[in-house]
Order: structure tokens, then C-alpha cells, then sequence
């Protein structure tokens, strides 16, 4: 189904050591309005969204994948150098605790990913507006998060994200006038 290349989406590159950046981050990892959740929420709506725009969900759900594996790069290289003490300070004492420097999906405050984050409907409509709301969050979460850093590697890639969220919730806005002209074309004839 996928074709998987071995590189990331776009470069991932920090200039220092900050573990509270990637706590900070970690929002995007395994949060309500994360990468994670959009993947997972893009992939099971397709199954109840019209044959034109079937495709769009498969593409964005998949790119989504692509950037939670940036997401995780940043937090790793972010934390890669901290020691125990820096974690600690960072606030990520538990999470060392738990799960020493490996990932796990929670989100920046440590509470664990949950599928209650994965909003389906059924109704098209519905799952877009859904859709583009999810978004339009992640986008102005990438812009606090970019406000957050003067890492400018880091904010390079933030970007990066945040643009591809921008061009998300429009192709999500266009899919919305394609069942709605469906819709109407059906009542006319």
C-alpha cells in the first residue's frame, strides 16, 4: 500500500540540547490535536467518505505519518544529549522514570494518546469540518511552538509543519464544495 522512503518528509535539524522544547513538542506527538491523531482519524474516515475524495483522506493520513516521524526526530535529537538532571528540570522526570529517553505517546503535560482523540462521524460533512478544525489547531500549534524556540533549525522544520497543515485544511475546504455540489446535483435532477 505505502512505498516507504528512508528519509524524512523534510530535515530535521536543532542546534542544542533543550529537553523542555521537547516536552513542549511532544503535544504533537501523542496529543488530541497531534499528528498521531489526525493520521489515525484520516485513515478510519475514509472508509465512510464519497469515492472523489476518498483519496485525499488516504494521502493527508499518510503524509500526517511523515510528520509524526519528524516529530519524533526533533524530540529524540532534542533529548539525545540531556542528562538525567536536565530532564528532570525540563519537567520529563516522570516520563524518564517510566520511559527513560524513548518515546511514548502522551502529550506535553504526560497524559497517554487515547482513541477518544479519533473523531469519525460518518457524515461527510461532518468528518471535513472535523477535519479542518483538527488542522487549523495543529497549525496554531506549530505557531506557538515555533514562538517557544530561538532554536532557528528547530523552527525551520516547525515551518515546515505548520505550512502542511495550512495546505491540509484547504484541501479539506475544497472537498467540502465537492459533496456539497454532489449533494445539490442530486436534489436538481
Amino acid at each position: 500500500m505505502w512505498v516507504y522512503e528512508k528519509k524524512l518528509q523534510y530535515p530535521v535539524r536543532v542546534s542544542k540540547c533543550d529537553p523542555k522544547m521537547a516536552k513542549y513538542l511532544l503535544e504533537q506527538y501523542g496529543g488530541a490535536d497531534g499528528e498521531l491523531a489526525a493520521a489515525l482519524r484520516y485513515l478510519n474516515q475514509r472508509y465512510t467518505i464519497p469515492d472523489k475524495v476518498i483519496g485525499l483522506l488516504n494521502d493527508i493520513g499518510t503524509e500526517e505519518f511523515a510528520h509524526l516521524e519528524m516529530i519524533a526526530t526533533m524530540v529524540y535529537k532534542l533529548t539525545k544529549d540531556a542528562t538525567v538532571e536536565q530532564l528532570k528540570a525540563a519537567g520529563l522526570g516522570e516520563h524518564y522514570a517510566a520511559h527513560d529517553k524513548a518515546l511514548f505517546y502522551t502529550n506535553a503535560s504526560g497524559v497517554p494518546f487515547t482513541a477518544a482523540y479519533i473523531q469519525a462521524k460518518g457524515d461527510p460533512l461532518a468528518d471535513l469540518y472535523e477535519d479542518i478544525a483538527a488542522e487549523e489547531k495543529a497549525r496554531a500549534t506549530y505557531q506557538w511552538l515555533i514562538d517557544m524556540t530561538d532554536d532557528v533549525d528547530l523552527q525551520d522544520s516547525l515551518k515546515f509543519l505548520r505550512e502542511r497543515e495550512i495546505i491540509h485544511a484547504t484541501r479539506f475546504r475544497e472537498a467540502v464544495e465537492i459533496i456539497k455540489d454532489d449533494r445539490t446535483q442530486k436534489r436538481v435532477f
